[in-house]
């Protein structure tokens, strides 16, 4: 399925919308994850941790778009935005979220 930040796509046109569509992934925090994400941003380094846990609640978000999308029938997503979102007290969980259009392109 396609999909896109733009809300338009270039020499295809959009013959039926189905209306916005979503996807959230939730991760908590981890302790010893912080810790160390801790120490290698003391010593300038990138938090490798942090990284892999965004992108796969990035992916895991756009998978539950994608599947909504196709469910309404609609082969392609436009106007995508991804939201970070830290929840919780003290900012313990970390919220990756996905909305979109689903359209038909023809």
């Amino acid at each position: 399925m396609l999909t896109t930040t733009t809300n338009t796509i270039e020499g295809k046109r959009i013959t039926q919308y189905f209306g916005i569509v979503s996807g959230e992934a939730i991760y908590g925090a981890n302790i010893f994850r912080d810790i160390f994400a801790g120490i290698r941003d003391i010593v300038g380094g990138r938090s490798g941790a942090y990284e892999r846990v965004l992108k796969d609640g990035r992916d895991r978000a756009m998978e539950d778009l994608i599947a909504e999308a196709g469910q309404l029938g609609a082969n392609a997503v436009i106007g995508v935005d991804i939201d970070y979102e830290s929840l919780g007290a003290k900012g313990s969980m970390l919220m990756v979220s996905v909305t979109g259009t689903a359209v038909r392109l023809e």
